[in-house]
């Protein structure tokens, strides 16, 4: 559930009041690495900027003249563009026959008996931040009190389409002193030489990845750590909710986590159609759900809501324009946008979500999406002030005391 750039993105024990939910089991259904193709800064050459107008000048003459009419220069450069956008698209998005993108599977799974062959003091978390994957893992390790006890280094999309280090749009790598995240997986003992994705949960002390699926490392972050968690009684998947936690699961994960990619990647109208349909039933169904119910599971914030958060704050921002997800707008929907600002203004969320990385990491290094690397303007309903806006949604439940007191 990650990718090499975007990959693979709470809370308490209360008395759960009975509301009208809407059971997700009806909603089942049968049914990378992400180069980054941004020119990287021209180095210094002999060649002035006169040079270069007057050749493109000279060029563009030569192509428009009698010799080469405009309808054909505009076929040949229609039929370049799209065999080499296709080519492009098979490595940052691989797709299964009918153009639907297939989100390769993380490398390194961990479940919670697995920390016991680790020390958790010497654990490392590494993540980016236009990544939604990695953004689940940021949240979860902030609402249970673990920044102190798993540190993070955070990784920028690189021209190259890499995972870097550059100490302006993240950090230093704290851990290993490496340039890149693809430096960093070939620490491991035996090497590594495939996808290095975020985010990752790395053992300092063994030099070895100990797991890259975001979904994974919110369990083991959630309930691996408690003895050294400043709140250990927080449990974001108690188990009276998993069955459902689970369930839920089922249906935003292909349909809404995955399912924005699923559109934006589409690589025929026919997948995109498909996507389309199955993201915004999804949406319409969430928000007929949440009209009656504070969070997905009722009265309690967990891990199921954690990872619909981080789709729903880059959905406006990001995948209404640039994913072709422009039926609605979470802004539109009453209940699911009151239900991000809910989340967005518990003690932490907020803290984790810089929506500016999110916007440059997205229109800034996804070439084959967005070519010109126009980035557009925040849309007013993303911006802090408005996500800041009261959402009154403790209406629905009898929790919101309590769960501030323990994040707080």
């Amino acid at each position: 559930m990650s990718t090499t750039f975007l990959q693979s993105p709470p809370f308490l024990t209360t008395k759960i009041i009975t509301t009208k939910t809407t059971n997700p089991q009806h909603l089942r259904r049968n049914f990378r690495p992400i180069n980054s193709l941004n020119r990287p800064t021209t180095p210094p050459t002999s060649t002035t900027p006169n040079n270069v107008q007057t050749l493109l000048t000279n060029l563009t003459k030569l192509l428009w003249s009698k010799t080469l009419p405009p309808q054909l220069l505009i076929s040949t450069v229609r039929s370049i563009w799209t065999t080499t956008w296709l080519l492009m698209m098979s490595q940052l998005a691989p797709s299964d026959p009918t153009g639907s993108y297939s989100r390769p599977t993380s490398q390194f799974r961990a479940k919670i008996n697995n920390l016991s062959r680790h020390n958790l003091t010497t654990l490392h978390l590494y993540v980016g931040l236009p990544c939604p994957w990695a953004h689940r893992t940021l949240i979860v390790r902030a609402l249970k009190g673990l920044e102190e006890v798993v540190p993070v280094s955070v990784a920028s999309p690189g021209v190259d389409g890499l995972w870097v280090f550059d100490g302006v749009m993240g950090t230093d790598d704290y851990a290993n002193g490496c340039k890149t995240l693809k430096e960093v997986y070939k620490l491991r003992k035996d090497g590594y030489d495939g996808r290095s994705t975020v985010p990752m949960l790395w053992d300092v002390e063994k030099k070895e990845v100990v797991c890259n699926e975001s979904y994974d490392i919110v369990q083991l972050l959630n309930s691996g750590f408690n003895e050294l968690a400043k709140n250990p009684g927080l449990d974001l998947e108690p188990p009276s909710l998993r069955g459902r936690i689970e369930e839920w699961n089922r249906v935003i994960y292909p349909y809404v986590n995955n399912g924005v990619y699923r559109c934006g990647f589409a690589q025929t109208q026919e997948a995109y159609d498909a996507a389309v349909s199955d993201l915004f039933g999804t949406l319409d169904t969430l928000e007929d759900h949440l009209e009656h119910s504070r969070y997905l599971c009722g009265d309690s914030l967990t891990i199921a809501d954690v990872c619909l958060f981080t789709t729903l704050i880059r959905f406006d921002l990001v995948y209404n324009v640039m994913f072709k997800c422009t039926k609605k707008k979470i802004v539109e929907y009453t209940n699911l946008h009151a239900y991000m600002r809910d989340i967005y203004q518990i003690p932490k969320v907020a803290e984790t979500c810089n929506l500016k990385a999110m916007m440059d990491g997205y229109y800034n290094f996804l070439f084959p999406l967005n070519p010109g690397n126009i980035r557009p303007i925040t849309p007013s309903g993303c911006e802090h002030e408005a996500l800041s806006r009261p959402h009154n949604r403790e209406l629905l439940s009898s929790a919101d005391e309590s769960l501030q007191t323990i994040i707080s």
